[in-house]
């Protein structure tokens, strides 16, 4: 077997962390196409529920609305998360929330930075995009796949995704998500300039000292285990409102991006239930998170 074929294909480490859900099996690859591919294609065995995907390497990483995810070897934390949510817990508002939230702790605690959540599921830190989130997610008797990133939960068939095999099998895989994780770490600004992403950050640009990568993906993982925990276990107050202030939107004029058009107006309520726009004339607009692409602050209004 080529070397390059036998990387993508075995993990080179695995770890057992002492979490509560997430991560008692991580697995880590030198390169894959794409984690979440790869964390799809196990999920015909519940028994991985929780497991996390971990590579140094992807050559085929996926970003909202079909975008390619660029990332040097080694420079970022590239993770995926299997999950078989509780009905409950599968809104795409919820986990995608869930997941944000999770890096925003993550980078206060290695950095002591307060980062933010841009809706619906990129973070930044400084107004620089330092994390992308995919969440996808399989669900029905059909096997449908569906991508809930950029659209908050609104279908986007894809065949992009794995082959299950036959009808039979696929009939057979429970529902699942995969949560993909894209953390930039140690990228310069020459190297995101010459990706094309001069607008992009990295941990690194905020830290005088050193970073260590695996650290960071751990640190990761366990703010992610004990939000699901908590998630799980019936509060999902505590995240929201975490999620409400790391969004910074509330009570602010915003442009609010929708399937049928746009919105203009001041945030009145904000929560996983709808968002209540006043607007300059007319009745409030109350809008369900689902039917929201994009929320832009505007500044000086």
């Amino acid at each position: 077997m080529h070397n390059d074929a036998a990387e993508e294909m075995n993990p080179y480490d695995e770890w057992r962390l002492p979490t509560h859900r997430l991560g008692r099996r991580v697995l880590l690859y030198h390169k894959v196409d794409s984690t979440n591919t790869r964390a799809a294609v196990l999920a015909g065995e519940p028994a991985n529920d929780g497991l996390v995907l971990l590579a140094d390497e992807q050559t085929a990483g996926r970003g909202q609305h079909g975008r390619i995810w660029t990332c040097a070897p080694g420079a970022g934390v590239l993770m995926s998360v299997l999950l078989f949510p509780a009905p409950q817990l599968r809104r795409p508002v919820i986990l995608a929330a869930w997941a944000a939230t999770s890096v925003c702790e993550t980078i206060r605690h290695v950095t002591g930075l307060q980062a933010r959540i841009k809706w619906p599921n990129d973070v930044l830190v400084r107004g620089r995009k330092v994390c992308g989130i995919l969440i996808e997610q399989r669900t029905g008797s059909s096997g449908q796949w569906s991508v809930a990133g950029g659209q908050q939960g609104l279908a986007d068939d894809r065949s992009l995704v794995p082959d299950f095999g036959t009808t039979d099998h696929r009939s057979l895989t429970p529902d699942f998500t995969v949560a993909g994780i894209g953390l930039n770490v140690f990228q310069t600004t020459e190297s995101l300039a010459e990706a094309g992403l001069p607008q992009a950050g990295s941990l690194a640009f905020f830290t005088g000292g050193p970073l260590n990568r695996r650290e960071v993906a751990r640190q990761l993982i366990v703010e992610l285990d004990e939000a699901y925990e908590r998630l799980c276990q019936g509060d999902l107050a505590s995240l929201e409102a975490c999620w409400r202030w790391r969004t910074g939107l509330l009570g602010q004029h915003v442009l609010i991006e929708c399937q049928d058009g746009n919105h203009r107006g001041r945030l009145r309520e904000l929560s996983w239930d709808a968002l209540i726009l006043e607007q300059a004339k007319g009745e409030p607009l109350c809008l369900r998170p689902e039917m929201v692409k994009h929320v832009t602050r505007l500044s000086g209004k």
